[in-house]
């Protein structure tokens, strides 16, 4: 087998950036009559290109078996909502926008973010393949158009809405295998004084703060700064601004504008830069020594839940998230170490989790059967899960996150 070659520049990759084993999709639930069924498993083998830095993963699974019916509802999260609601009011005071505006996002998922321009009377377009999510986005108002985007689908939504003023992504730009047909079709669908703002995990944070779990078949890069505005030039746009955010263990938010619009770039994005060059970001050396430090969180979560088992208290997890899954199975973690998990979002009720089988329960669960540990999957949610779940230390329940390393955390 030939080896695979980078999604942006073409070249063949070479070197491992770290390798989880093999792994079903993060989003497949398994419902209760189908456990005796085969399950799929993919590799979860992570490269890093030598020549442009970006690090990824190769498509094993077509995005279309991945997101055409999705389990992930942003609206889930509360803290989410207050995040997308604080971005509208900085967007239409930062641009302008207004009733005559056109706001395009990408992966809008179930109008999460869009149904606040909507309050405000600002034009928005949703794109979004995955159909259930699109049907709820729709309840909200929001108009949504079920669709892969790119290139093509860029250029058949601009001659009927004409050009955007605004187009933005949250958590998309690393979920699509072929970047350059994103980029270009952003490019494409972008008025010439338009703005585009991207969010997506930082590759620095990943790696500072071990967040190897983050690493799942949806998400098929994982971005630096520098990579990402290589790949916004080479379609003909600057990335000129860049804020740094605390969401999903340290974001980035990208502001880019047409090349020829004649942005100028800010000490924001210098500092950012300069981060990822003292980092080591610009040379193999950092990328390939991050293996190691993920095997040894693996062994002293392992350590930690037999422990606990040998002690005789019960845990549970509290969410099933892709990253949890990912973890999950990478540890090889099952019902002996974790009875159950809970989760607030229904579609999950009554499934089990990919690959390790563990069954997920409404949230209401960890009250009926009191465990002594809830182990906190989505980790970056943890302030808020911690005030949600903080009445298990009524019984001398403790909550636990397991990135970047194992840590109690008292429920009082």
């Amino acid at each position: 087998m030939s080896a695979p070659c980078c999604s942006f520049c073409k070249v063949p990759l070479q070197d491992i950036f770290v390798d989880l084993g093999k792994s079903p999709l993060c989003e497949s639930f398994i419902p209760a009559d189908e456990r005796n069924q085969m399950e799929p498993f993919f590799p979860l083998k992570v490269w890093v290109c030598r020549e442009c830095f970006l690090v990824q993963l190769q498509e094993y699974v077509a995005p279309s078996d991945i997101f055409s019916h999705y389990a992930y509802f942003s609206s889930y999260s509360e803290s989410w909502l207050a995040h997308a609601k604080r971005y509208v009011e900085m967007a239409i005071e930062r641009f302008g926008l207004g009733e005559k505006s056109s706001v395009v996002e990408l992966a809008s998922n179930d109008g999460y973010l869009l149904q606040y321009f909507v309050e405000r009377g600002v034009p928005a377009l949703g794109i979004d393949p995955a159909e259930n999510v699109a049907e709820k986005a729709k309840e909200k108002g929001v108009r949504t158009l079920v669709r892969f985007f790119g290139e093509q689908t860029a250029a058949e939504v601009r001659a009927t809405e004409g050009p955007a003023d605004l187009i933005l992504g949250n958590n998309v730009l690393a979920h699509v295998p072929d970047i350059n047909d994103f980029v270009k079709g952003i490019a494409t669908l972008l008025a010439d004084d338009g703005n585009v703002t991207m969010e997506f995990p930082h590759l620095l944070r990943l790696m500072e703060g071990n967040q190897f779990d983050t690493i799942y078949h949806e998400h098929f890069s994982y971005l630096s700064l520098d990579v990402v505005r290589r790949i916004f030039a080479h379609h003909g746009m600057t990335v000129y601004d860049v804020e740094e955010l605390p969401t999903h263990g340290g974001s980035l938010r990208i502001f880019a504008g047409q090349t020829a619009s004649g942005r100028t770039q800010t000490p924001a994005m210098d500092k950012v830069l300069a981060d990822e060059a003292k980092a080591g970001l610009g040379g193999l050396e950092a990328y390939t020594a991050f293996s190691e430090q993920v095997i040894r969180t693996k062994h002293n979560l392992l350590k930690y839940l037999i422990r606990m088992r040998e002690e005789g208290k019960r845990v549970a997890a509290y969410g099933a998230p892709g990253k949890g899954n990912t973890l999950l199975n990478y540890c090889g973690i099952r019902t002996d170490l974790i009875e159950y998990a809970v989760d607030r979002n229904p579609f999950k009720h009554g499934r089990f989790t990919p690959g390790t089988e563990i069954p997920i329960y409404p949230v209401e669960h960890v009250d009926e059967t009191q465990p002594d540990r809830l182990l906190i999957l989505p980790w970056n949610l943890r302030e808020e899960i911690a005030k949600q779940m903080g009445y298990i230390g009524k019984w001398g329940g403790k909550l636990v996150v397991p990135i970047p390393e194992v840590e109690e955390i008292d429920a009082d």
